[in-house]
């Protein structure tokens, strides 16, 4: 028990910053909340002394009939009785309206705070499964813990105010009266805090459990996974292993509230026989001329009423210790600390590179990961230059456009603007600088012009600039022949939206990324959805497009690679090789192999369009 309380007096730290976050989000109907909580916690007593004073007034009436003063007296109290009831009506019924705004506004602000940090925090937090757990746990709870706490803690207040109103009334027949009220209801607090203790290890200790059954409702629901979902007849495979993890997950829960219903039951029956022993000696003493009836009334109604507040109150303490120990996960996930973060005093951004793009003595790997993805890795792309980077799966090719949008610091090293360590600038406005298409861009449910300007939002770009920026990527012919055109919705979520295919879909991120006029244009695998005819095309005008602006293309087509002034060769986190596409394929190195490999698998089916072929390492 000792240890209990010591827990919970701990977790009650999390009280002061929840009900100052309720406060910040909606102050006028929080204070609105506290009036109204002090009114009712004093509206229970009064209308039980009205009641008594009630009672005895018609006895003395019923004693003396006729008497006009009596009856005056009577209906005195009858009409303050009456106008209490009524009272307390139009507070539940004010209560509500208060409660739903409030309600509002709280969700509303977390889920703001929430969307802050969520995009705040370094990306190396999503490479975690304890920070998944960590995030759906805030998911799930952070719209409805604080306004519960909120709840619960009124309640509290509301029931604390009664039950002192209560013992008043009691006090006089006996101060042992309240005593005995107390301790009839302490072997349910011990319970309380045991079963809401264990209920949270448990919810704690499933949350992977939960996130999996997430996941295979995911699979049987989402657009994404349908096609596949029933070419291979999925949908029995995921079915049993989501109804599998709810069967045992259910399982679990309801032997949770059964123990804790069998476990209330003995407390139960104690206040119930603690109780009718009370009113036994109660009506003992009235029967013997010790009290009236509006004092047996009174009594009754306070001694019953106070044994419901008071359970109702420990369970108020039990709900706000439970809900301070969800709160927990939220004070703990608000309090992440980015580690990727503008230095205090940062240098200016070069508004246009000089010399280049440099990575000098790079090391890195992943978070949590042992494998080195880059081993003193040097690279330097002079600035207006367009630079093709080829390798095999897991070279590292990506990761150099993470280390240079710097979502990932090196653990050794430094990438350079200009000889800037680009730890030196301010985050967003390096950004700002790097136009990207990453190689998975994302759909965005909008309409083709809002799925463009996405690229550079804060510049609220022009319709003209918009379907320039779409002419360019080869995008304008296919968005003339949709409905709207550059009105129509995209994606199938929404009604009237229309779909795309993968190339038609990657011409449009492509677009978004040529919006941004930015010095760095970075292209990871740009034409990976696109049919030979489109990528045809789509190259003849790339230089134009990126003309004057230092650009690096990450790509396994040589016929993409080859249109660069220098194409670079990784392998296992190392630059290999380095050359135009004549001087790779005289040097007969790595590069010229997978070339020689690609034109005969291109002159083995001629039908087909070239496409690098599958041998080692396949660029």
């Amino acid at each position: 028990m000792t240890a209990k309380f010591r827990d919970f007096t701990r977790q009650l730290a999390y009280l002061p910053q929840t009900l100052h976050l309720i406060w910040i989000a909606a102050p006028a109907w929080t204070l609105a909340w506290f009036v109204m909580l002090l009114v009712q916690g004093g509206l229970p007593a009064a209308t039980i002394y009205l009641t008594k004073l009630l009672v005895d007034g018609l006895e003395v009436a019923l004693d003396a009939p006729g008497s006009g003063e009596n009856i005056r007296s009577v209906l005195i109290w009858a009409g303050l009785l009456a106008g209490s009831l009524v009272l307390t009506e139009l507070l539940q019924s004010a209560g509500e309206w208060v409660r739903t705004g409030q309600a509002e506004y709280i969700q509303d602000h977390l889920r703001r705070i929430i969307h802050q940090k969520s995009t705040a925090v370094d990306l190396a937090f999503y490479e975690s499964p304890d920070f998944h757990d960590r995030l759906d746990r805030v998911r799930t709870d952070a719209s409805t813990r604080p306004l519960a706490l909120l709840e619960s803690s009124g309640s509290l207040l509301q029931n604390i105010i009664t039950l002192l109103s209560m013992a008043a009334l009691l006090a006089p027949y006996g101060v042992w009266l309240p005593l005995l009220l107390v301790v009839s209801t302490l072997p349910a607090l011990y319970l309380i805090f045991k079963f809401n203790r264990r209920y949270h290890r448990w919810w704690e200790q499933t949350t992977t459990d939960r996130r999996w059954a997430q996941y295979y409702d995911t699979m049987l629901t989402h657009s994404a996974v349908a096609v596949e979902l029933r070419l291979f007849n999925l949908g029995p495979y995921f079915q049993l292993a989501y109804q599998g993890l709810r069967r045992r997950l259910r399982s679990e829960r309801l032997q949770l509230s059964r123990d804790q219903g069998l476990a209330r039951l003995g407390p139960g029956l104690i206040g119930l026989a603690l109780a009718g022993a009370v009113m036994a000696w109660m009506t003992w003493r009235a029967l013997n001329g010790q009290g009236t009836l509006g004092d047996l009334a009174l009594f009754y109604q306070t001694f019953n009423r106070g044994q419901s507040v008071l359970r109702a109150l420990l369970g108020n303490v039990g709900q706000i210790y439970s809900n301070t120990l969800f709160l927990g996960n939220l004070f703990e996930f608000l309090s992440l600390n980015p580690q990727i973060v503008s230095p205090p005093q940062p240098l200016p951004v070069p508004p246009a590179l000089k010399t280049g793009i440099r990575f000098r003595h790079i090391d890195f790997r992943y978070p949590e990961s042992e494998r080195p993805v880059l081993q003193n890795f040097n690279l330097t792309v002079p600035a207006g230059q367009i630079a093709a980077i080829v390798g095999a799966n897991g070279a590292g090719k990506s990761t150099l456009l993470k280390l240079l949008c710097r979502f990932y610091d090196p653990e050794a090293g430094s990438v350079e603007l200009d000889g800037i360590d680009i730890r030196r600038l301010p985050v967003e406005e390096l950004r700002r600088q790097i136009s990207v298409l990453f190689q998975f861009p994302v759909f965005y449910q909008a309409t083709v012009s809002q799925n463009i300007a996405l690229g550079d939002i804060s510049a609220t770009p022009t319709p003209a600039e918009i379907e320039a920026a779409a002419r360019g990527a080869g995008a304008h012919e296919i968005i003339a022949r949709l409905p709207q055109g550059y009105d129509t919705l995209l994606g199938k979520w929404f009604a009237s939206g229309a779909e795309l295919s993968g190339g038609e879909w990657q011409r449009i991120a492509l677009a978004r990324a040529f919006l941004r006029r930015s010095p760095i244009v970075v292209l990871d695998e740009p034409t990976s959805f696109m049919d030979s005819w489109a990528e045809a095309q789509w190259l003849e005008r790339f230089r134009d497009l990126v003309h004057g602006r230092t650009t690096i293309i990450i790509t396994h087509r040589f016929t993409t690679a080859m249109r660069a002034d220098v194409i670079h060769v990784m392998q296992q986190g190392q630059l290999v090789e380095s050359g135009s596409h004549t001087e790779l394929l005289a040097r007969g190195g790595l590069y010229a192999q997978s070339w020689l490999a690609q034109m005969q698998a291109s002159t083995d089916s001629p039908t087909q369009a070239p496409q690098p072929a599958t041998v080692a390492y396949s660029f």
